[in-house]
C-alpha cells in the first residue's frame, strides 16, 4: 500500500486504521457502507437456531447474533477474474 501510493507507512497505517474504525462505526449504528468501486459492509442478522454436537451428536442452542458482511462489487470482481 505505501509503494503503490508513495506515503509512508505510518501514514498508510494511520488511514487503513481510520477507514476500519469509520467502517465499524458505522456498522454498529446499523448502517451499510459501500466504497465506490469496491463494494459494501453491512451487517445480517441471524435467527437462533438448534445445531448439533459432533463428538456427541446432542442438540446445541444457538444464539442469535449479528455478524459483519462483504460483498465485493462489481469492479473488484472483474479485477481478479
Amino acid at each position: 500500500m505505501a509503494e503503490s501510493s508513495g506515503l509512508s507507512k505510518k501514514d498508510c497505517e494511520t488511514a487503513l486504521n481510520a477507514f476500519t474504525e469509520a467502517v465499524e462505526q458505522a456498522l454498529k449504528a446499523g448502517d451499510k457502507v459501500q466504497p465506490v468501486g469496491f463494494g459494501s459492509f453491512e451487517v445480517k442478522s441471524r435467527a437462533a437456531r438448534t445445531g448439533r454436537n459432533p463428538k456427541t451428536k446432542e442438540p446445541v442452542e444457538i444464539p442469535a447474533s449479528k455478524a459483519p458482511v462483504f460483498k465485493a462489487g462489481k469492479p473488484l470482481k472483474d479485477a481478479i477474474q
